[in-house]
């Protein structure tokens, strides 16, 4: 775990004393956008056609955030139009790595052992947290983002003039509805799990694990008469929604203790949960040995001892 400093590592932990124990996840600074055309998105400055080839992306597979670009990547068919690199699971005196382990895949644009690497290379003086998913563009040897919520809208449709999958999953007539339902799953369960977990104060930890679950209550609600949160089209809410789902039993119900009450107790939700895994390929993007190395190995202030749970045995069948 660490920071960039005027472009210097710095091992440093998450500053949670000046923040009275509460977690506060930083914005993204790299917000160019990959367009049809190359004119500018609605961040960042212009020059970023979609073409084949030319972008690499760069992911954990432990990653909730990342593993949101590579469910778009499989749904959208872009394999062979984007290239991957996939980082070690365990992050912690040089953050990200391209360590030699099951499931790595090294970086073959600028052969870096550190993903900080990647960012420097970009921007020599970056100063910030250097966090997954980052969109690489080769031919003009930088950074385009690396917001995933960008990330994720860049390729639901900036690919489909030249070989993308047909499929939307950002619909213009679902956007205030989509909006809306991001506006509540962020901060209460996709954040929501970080902001308990990382905890150092018991009345923040309590309360934050609270709202996890209040959250979880009405989502179940929500599903009760849905096959996804918002009818019966998958979105890029369920998009968001989905990879803190399928890591809560493996890692937010021990690890950050979210531990209320199990995922499976949640009938409509558990539901969803496992119909996403069971679409076509969407199994690809999830890695319960990346998910559990990563979290149980990487936070020492949590588990000091990097003990890997043998569990949970529970059945993704629908």
């Amino acid at each position: 775990m660490g920071l960039l400093v005027d472009g210097v590592w710095k091992d440093q932990w998450y500053d949670t004393e000046s923040t009275g124990g509460r977690f506060v996840r930083k914005d993204s600074q790299f917000r160019n956008w990959i367009t049809t055309d190359g004119a500018p998105g609605p961040s960042g400055e212009g020059g970023f056609k979609a073409e084949a080839g030319r972008y690499h992306l760069y992911v954990s597979l432990a990653c909730p955030w990342a593993s949101r670009t590579l469910m778009l990547r499989k749904l959208k068919g872009l394999e062979d139009m984007i290239s991957i690199s996939i980082v070690n699971p365990i992050m912690l005196e040089n953050g990200w790595t391209f360590a030699p382990d099951q499931g790595v895949i090294p970086d073959p644009i600028l052969n870096a052992d550190f993903l900080h690497q990647v960012y420097t290379h970009a921007d020599p003086n970056y100063t910030g947290r250097v966090t997954v998913p980052v969109l690489y563009d080769k031919e003009k040897d930088t950074i385009v983002n690396n917001e995933s919520s960008d990330i994720m809208l860049m390729l639901n449709s900036a690919f489909d003039e030249i070989g993308a999958i047909e499929g939307d999953y950002y619909p213009e007539e679902l956007r205030d509805q989509i909006k809306e339902m991001d506006d509540f799953v962020y901060p209460n369960i996709n954040n929501g799990v970080y902001k308990a977990g990382f905890a150092t104060d018991q009345a923040v930890y309590e309360e934050e694990v609270g709202h996890v679950f209040d959250a979880l209550e009405k989502l179940d609600g929500i599903l009760a008469d849905k096959k996804f949160l918002l009818g019966d089209k998958l979105t890029t809410s369920d998009i968001r929604l989905f990879p803190t789902l399928i890591r809560f039993e493996h890692v937010y119900y021990g690890h950050f203790k979210c531990n209320i009450k199990h995922l499976t107790d949640f009938e409509n939700v558990w539901r969803y949960t496992r119909e996403i895994y069971n679409m076509a390929g969407i199994s690809d993007t999830v890695d319960f040995y990346h998910i559990q190395h990563h979290y149980y190995g990487s936070h020492p202030t949590i588990n000091p001892n990097g003990i890997i749970p043998a569990g949970p045995a529970i059945s993704l069948d629908i």
